[in-house]
């Protein structure tokens, strides 16, 4: 797999409603990566994931995102940049008076897509990739914690994303489902799917191989 650049961040400020969150940031992520990001809650993890779809501001130092200046953006540009990741929420966000398949359906239209059978054919194929390929009639209500955030992978796979950014997607988990969902991140990171996953459970690190950063006292640095 050709090694490309997709995030580049040199000298970065990250700002949220003015209040300062980090400072300082180098930070280089390449397609195919499997991206721990530690700290304790407040640490700026959410922020920096934010940063990249332009929802938290960079404020100073220069920052590119695939092809984008994320400082000289327009704002017809963003939602362009923002198909181009998935994101995986710790609660879920599924709406819970539709089905699965509904669910997913709905992202699809709301991004543009018209034909039924491509749709469908979509939604197929990534309930397959995240082993719930027979699920897609059942209610939210119906299945686990670890199903439902199994469906919320799924969505962001929607669009073919190019980086999957996982917030704390554990959460809300018990470790056996914790566990399988880390390990199905990991194998869409091996497809070449880039996953950077925000955690502060540090027993994923001894399991699964990937680069580690720590966001502590407004610095972001690589644990090596």
């Amino acid at each position: 797999m050709e090694k490309r650049t997709l995030i580049k961040y040199d000298d970065v400020e990250i700002c949220q409603q003015e209040l300062l969150i980090l400072k300082g940031i180098d930070f280089e992520v390449h397609n195919g990566e499997f991206i721990f990001l530690l700290g304790k809650v407040g640490s700026g993890k959410s922020s920096l994931l934010k940063s990249f779809y332009c929802e938290a501001h960079v404020t100073s130092g220069s920052a590119h995102v695939f092809d984008y200046n994320v400082r000289k953006m327009k704002k017809s540009e963003i939602p362009m940049l923002r198909r181009k990741f998935g994101i995986v929420f710790q609660d879920f966000q599924l709406l819970t008076d539709r089905t699965v398949n509904q669910n997913l359906e709905f992202v699809l239209r709301a991004t543009g897509w018209k034909d039924k059978n491509a749709i469908e054919s979509q939604i197929e194929n990534v309930l397959h990739q995240v082993g719930m390929a027979n699920k897609g009639y059942k209610m939210p209500h119906q299945l686990s914690g670890g199903e439902q955030q199994r469906v919320v992978i799924a969505r962001a796979l929607l669009n073919s994303p190019e980086i999957i950014l996982a917030d704390e997607p554990t959460g809300n988990l018990d470790p056996e489902a914790g566990t399988e969902l880390v390990e199905l991140l990991h194998q869409i990171s091996l497809a070449g799917t880039t996953v950077i996953m925000a955690t502060h459970n540090l027993n994923w690190l001894d399991k699964f191989q990937g680069r580690v950063f720590r966001c502590e006292n407004e610095k972001l640095s690589e644990v090596v």
